[in-house]
């Protein structure tokens, strides 16, 4: 059986983009419809209460859509709103972000992990669950990346402003000796090539999650019978809930090259 319906994928804004790149290069014959909120971006200090509700009205959109699975690529959604969205959707496969601490923690070699993410993901049992089960023994940084969201939003991230952010974020995690930073949001990535510049001369590896992500919705294709027929030409479409411009801005970043 094929499902040539296409898989949803939503972030407050631009940073989903991330994971959108992920899932079309393992499953190029898929068709996407990503929801990039933008009118209420940035999530990362809303209350759980409000990331919950604009969380549920993006799902609730994408599924209206035709949407056979969707995936919430924003850490700070994940963290307040996927058990509930799991709960209230039970007929869609509903794939979150997981923060990439235990594969930081696990390979770690200096005993010192730093993890980059929105306050409201720090600040969720999603994260702080993970870090007390792997972290034992592991010195794990927590540090908002803050002005990390808007500098992306803004399409800055290649700015100085950008690299006095990103240095001042990871400066306590280098002095500590951290050998891995873990990425734990999905607008960060626009950040890496500056992250690698600022990392330049530490033994440092930097852990996005999004390619775990990509293959756990492969896995739930699978077991579930979803997967697009082979012929099926795959179509890829971008809604907001900010203006048209906003829209077009998103298909030009879904193409754009990390620099």
């Amino acid at each position: 059986m094929n499902d040539n319906r296409p898989i949803g994928i939503y972030d407050s804004g631009l940073g989903g983009l991330s994971v959108w790149r992920e899932v079309r290069k393992v499953l190029p014959g898929e068709s996407l419809v990503y929801l990039g909120d933008g009118k209420n971006c940035p999530y990362g200090s809303r209350s759980r209460e409000e990331v919950r509700d604009l969380a549920d009205k993006a799902v609730g959109h994408l599924i209206g859509r035709g949407c056979k699975m969707v995936v919430v690529a924003c850490n700070t959604a994940t963290a307040a709103a996927i058990d509930f969205l799991r709960e209230k959707y039970p007929d869609i496969p509903i794939v979150g972000m997981e923060p990439a601490v235990k594969p930081a923690c696990l390979t770690t070699r200096t005993g010192v992990v730093g993890v980059l993410a929105t306050e409201r993901s720090l600040d969720g049992d999603l994260f702080r669950r993970t870090a007390a089960r792997y972290g034992r023994g592991v010195e794990v940084i927590p540090v908002a990346g803050r002005g990390f969201v808007e500098l992306v939003e803004q399409d800055r991230e290649q700015t100085p402003e950008a690299e006095a952010c990103v240095r001042e974020a990871v400066g306590e995690m280098l002095r500590k000796g951290a050998d891995r930073i873990v990425l734990g949001c999905t607008h960060y990535p626009f950040l890496k090539p500056v992250l690698e510049r600022v990392v330049r001369g530490y033994d440092v590896e930097i852990i996005d999650p999004s390619p775990a992500v990509a293959r756990r919705v492969v896995q739930l294709l699978r077991e579930g019978g979803l997967e697009a027929g082979e012929g099926h030409r795959a179509e890829y479409s971008f809604v907001t809930f900010a203006d048209e411009e906003y829209r077009l801005r998103l298909e030009r970043k879904a193409e754009q090259p990390l620099k």
